[in-house]
């Protein structure tokens, strides 16, 4: 089994070439990051062909504080479409192989026509082999945020009838919010473009917490996934202080 090290919450001390360094020496198999626009890519490059480690995802910004994403905001299609773009470029630039396309805190059904249009616009302006990634929140964490079932995704993937556009499938969201991740990761295969992963209900160290980690990655390697898992965890601690989880399942696969 392979595993993504998500730098917006893992080795955050350091500058983005360095936590890609950490990661690779912490025996991680690929990266993905939030927000990455203020390092300079040459810098990311380096890093990313010093180790080996592709660069899996980020996410387009999210906007003024409070607004969680732009995507579904009625109103804020040019800001929201520049997001995107930059998204886009950056991505382009680092080999970048999906894009989380944040919709932002909003409701209704002018929200929902704006996010799907702009995901519409995303998928024109994005190259073929970069895809692109929706994902539901928990109400908890995120209560006001557009996005907010498996449920409600998959029936916007099976409207926008995309296979550049998936499902950002967080075990650690879906469990606060729906519960049965494995029966819905299962039922939701077809839609999903990127799994992640955390404690339930801290978001720590996956190996506490109400969800059976072990278990969850048997269950997703018998589905027949290939693809790295995202680590995208609160350490709470020094991160190299936390990965007894990922030498047990390394050294159980």
């Amino acid at each position: 089994m392979k595993f993504s090290a998500n730098l917006g919450f893992l080795w955050t001390e350091r500058p983005l070439p360095d936590a890609i360094r950490a990661a690779k020496a912490a025996g991680f198999d690929a990266v993905e990051c939030h927000w990455p626009y203020d390092t300079p890519v040459d810098a990311v490059n380096d890093a990313l062909q010093e180790t080996g480690l592709p660069m899996l995802g980020l996410n387009t910004v999210r906007g003024a504080p409070g607004e969680n994403g732009l995507t579904a905001l009625p109103g804020r299609e040019t800001e929201a479409r520049a997001a995107i773009d930059q998204a886009i470029a950056y991505a382009v630039a680092t080999r970048t192989r999906a894009i989380h396309v944040m919709a932002g805190n909003a409701s209704g059904p002018k929200a929902r026509a704006m996010f799907l249009d702009n995901l519409r616009y995303a998928r024109a302006a994005c190259p073929d082999d970069i895809l692109l990634l929706i994902e539901p929140l928990n109400r908890h964490d995120a209560p006001h945020y557009f996005l907010r079932t498996t449920d409600q995704a998959s029936d916007l993937l099976a409207e926008l009838n995309d296979p550049g556009v998936k499902m950002m499938f967080d075990c650690y969201h879906v469990a606060r919010t729906e519960g049965d991740v494995v029966i819905r990761l299962e039922a939701l295969l077809p839609f999903i473009g990127h799994i992640q992963f955390a404690a339930v209900p801290d978001r720590g160290v996956p190996d506490q917490g109400e969800l059976n980690y072990p278990f969850v990655f048997k269950r997703i390697t018998a589905l027949g996934w290939t693809r790295p898992l995202g680590a995208e965890y609160r350490p709470g601690n020094e991160t190299d202080q936390t990965l007894g989880w990922l030498r047990a399942a390394k050294a159980g696969a």
